[in-house]
């Protein structure tokens, strides 16, 4: 892959046009994102902790933002590397930066309500439906249900952005290029990730072990059916490395900043996790400081004036510097293999604190994810989410019983639609409504949640 390329600006909706150059494009970019309904609803998101009254908790709006600023800073560093060794031009290090920023405030604009705990509530509502196979869930091709018994934030995202967002059903947000590479972590449909997975399955790797296996862009899916096409004029307009399955799907390799998004996603919710866990009361000060010191690897300043909170959120601001230093120089080390598309690791867990971050992943496992308000959460979180998905299911069935023709609903469905504004526009077949569901389910905040839940289910 080649920087000319993997830097190309142009919008997929307006080809030709020129960049201003007081105005770049992964600076419109990472504009429309802040402003879009999709980000301004992770305000309202469960990061890890749940959503309650303490002030110094992140939500993934935070969170976000933050893994935005240390994807700025990674890419500013690679950027001068890159323009020290001539493969990007003088000047060129703030497209790198630009780029991974504006990836970077994306990341997580498709996650559900309630976390990675959402993902799963949502995926098994599906998957146990399928299997019922009734209503909307009949005749749906088999090889699109994965799209939904394995429901991914990714793709919903790249849903978002590609499509939901400011142009519906056009372009949506159509940002440039380069933007929409970094930020795809995986460039590949679900049938495609799990044909990879299969073929692994069939050469004997347990299933428990397949993800240890494959290349690193397979271990999910980043776009569904109905957009795979977009990402590949994307892809081609970039110079991504195609690959095929056996049995004919196609892939790429990742863009070279995706490991840097990627990267600074990994430093934020590791450490600032810790902080979090601390501020919740779920980490003693001892235990935080005891993993954060290390990554600092010196004798920080005096500190004996700081309050304990002061303190650990001094560990955290020398540890984020640190990290990203490491990762830096992971890149460069793993700069041959990322270009040619044979890099399959993880910059952090690959650079020289990898080891320290493993020990922070491995308290967070046994203390923070499994934390009593967080179990909690989860519980409620599940039984929010289905109730909602029951609640909603049957104005889609009633849709497609009015021939898709939502100006013939019944009039309770006709109620609920304007109660909780259901979009039902451009929906024709099983499957597109099956997607506007966790289009409408997955866009809810917490709190909406809660509110849809109780509405639908005769108790608000």
């Amino acid at each position: 892959m080649t920087w000319q390329k993997l830097l190309n600006a142009e919008r997929p909706g307006k080809p030709g046009l020129p960049e201003d150059p007081g105005r770049p494009n992964y600076t419109q970019d990472a504009d429309r994102i802040i402003f879009s309904a999709s980000f301004r609803r992770l305000a309202n998101k469960t990061q890890v902790h749940p959503l309650y009254a303490n002030d110094h908790l992140r939500h993934r709006m935070i969170h976000s933002s933050e893994v935005a600023s240390v994807g700025r800073n990674l890419g500013m560093q690679v950027g001068h590397w890159l323009e020290k060794r001539g493969d990007i031009q003088p000047g060129e290090a703030h497209r790198v930066a630009g780029n991974i920023h504006a990836a970077a405030l994306a990341h997580d604009i498709g996650n559900p309500p309630f976390g990675h705990s959402g993902e799963a509530t949502i995926g098994a509502w599906y998957k146990e439906r399928f299997e019922t196979s009734e209503g909307l869930f009949k005749g749906v091709d088999e090889t699109l249900w994965e799209e939904f018994a394995k429901f991914e934030g990714n793709a919903q995202g790249y849903r978002i952005l590609t499509r939901l967002e400011m142009y519906r059903g056009e372009r949506g947000m159509d940002l440039s290029n380069a933007v929409i590479g970094a930020f795809t972590k995986y460039p590949m449909s679900a049938a495609c990730s799990k044909a990879l997975k299969s073929e692994k399955a069939a050469e004997g790797v347990p299933a428990s072990e397949v993800k240890n296996h494959i290349y690193a862009g397979a271990k999910k899916f980043g776009f569904f059916e109905g957009e795979q096409e977009i990402f590949a004029q994307t892809a081609n307009a970039l110079g991504l490395i195609e690959e095929r399955t056996e049995k004919g799907h196609i892939w790429w390799r990742r863009h070279p900043l995706v490991f840097l998004v990627e990267a600074a996603d990994d430093i934020c919710y590791n450490i600032v996790d810790l902080e979090d866990g601390f501020s919740a009361g779920d980490l003693s000060f001892a235990q935080v400081e005891s993993l954060l010191s290390p990554l600092i690897g010196k004798k920080p300043n005096d500190l004996g004036t700081y309050t304990e909170y002061e303190h650990i959120s001094y560990l955290r601001a020398r540890a984020i510097g640190c990290a990203i230093d490491a990762c830096v120089v992971a890149f460069q080390e793993q700069y041959d293999a990322i270009m040619e598309g044979r890099y399959s690791g993880e910059l952090m867990n690959d650079s020289a604190l990898g080891q320290k971050f493993r020990d922070i992943r491995e308290v967070a496992n046994e203390q923070l994810f499994v934390a009593p308000r967080k179990t909690k959460l989860e519980v409620r979180g599940r039984n929010l989410i289905c109730t909602v998905l029951d609640g909603i299911l049957p104005a889609y069935e009633a849709l497609k019983n009015a021939g898709w023709d939502d100006g013939n609903l019944p009039d309770y469905e006709r109620q609920l639609v304007r109660a909780v504004a259901l979009d039902m526009r451009g929906v024709s077949s099983n499957y597109e409504a099956l997607h506007a569901m966790a289009d409408f389910v997955s866009g809810m905040t917490d709190r909406y949640a809660l509110e849809v839940a109780k509405l639908v289910s005769g108790t608000a």
